[in-house]
């Protein structure tokens, strides 16, 4: 009796012993990587660039215009009254205001640029992850490039399987981009089109 309940006992264990181990199947990825493979994160990378030359081009606009009136009243400055030297000085200082305030503006304009580019990229890469997730029954996804992970065993790589899973879904939307057209067999096979009756 005492060897059946032993028997019993040591079965017991083992079965939960594998459900805990299928309950925990971890895998890991990439972010960083998976991100710089996407097309859509070179399509963000020239809008941010093409957005930063137009602010760099504003900002440099401002300070020619701060140089030249700077210049000029160091030429000219000896021969005018106290009150025009006052009004140039306050002039030339509210200007620097103007564009010391720009290109602080012109700075947070480009960071918040690039979050709105980049989050539908993200938004799309978490959700191929979650679908790769799902199909391979995996309970938790550690993205190694964010450096939290600080030990873990080994665990399945699942770039390759998320990249694949891009391959089949539509272009994130960037904002202010091209939009281009979906490949056909994007987000799965196309349905026919239905004929009109003929009658």
């Amino acid at each position: 009796m005492k060897r059946i309940v032993k028997s019993l006992a040591v079965v017991v264990l083992t079965i939960g012993s594998l459900t805990v181990a299928q309950a925990q199947k971890v895998a890991h990825i990439s972010v960083d990587s998976l991100i710089s493979i996407m097309p859509e994160s070179k399509t963000a990378e020239g809008l941010v660039i093409k957005h930063q030359k137009e602010l760099e081009t504003q900002v440099g606009s401002m300070q020619t215009e701060l140089q030249a009136k700077y210049e000029k009243y160091m030429a000219e400055g000896s021969t005018y009254s106290e009150i025009i030297k006052a009004s140039k000085e306050k002039e030339l200082q509210d200007l620097k205001n103007r564009v010391d305030e720009f290109t602080a503006q012109a700075r947070q304009d480009l960071q918040n640029k690039q979050q709105e580019l980049s989050r539908p990229i993200y938004e799309k890469a978490r959700k191929a992850i979650e679908l790769v997730a799902k199909e391979n029954s995996y309970k938790y996804v550690l993205d190694t490039s964010t450096g939290v992970v600080i030990y873990s065993e080994p665990t399945d790589d699942i770039l390759q399987l998320v990249k694949k899973k891009l391959d089949t879904m539509p272009a994130a939307i960037i904002p202010g981009a091209a939009v281009k057209s979906v490949p056909p067999n994007a987000g799965g096979t196309a349905k026919p089109t239905p004929k009109a009756p003929t009658k």
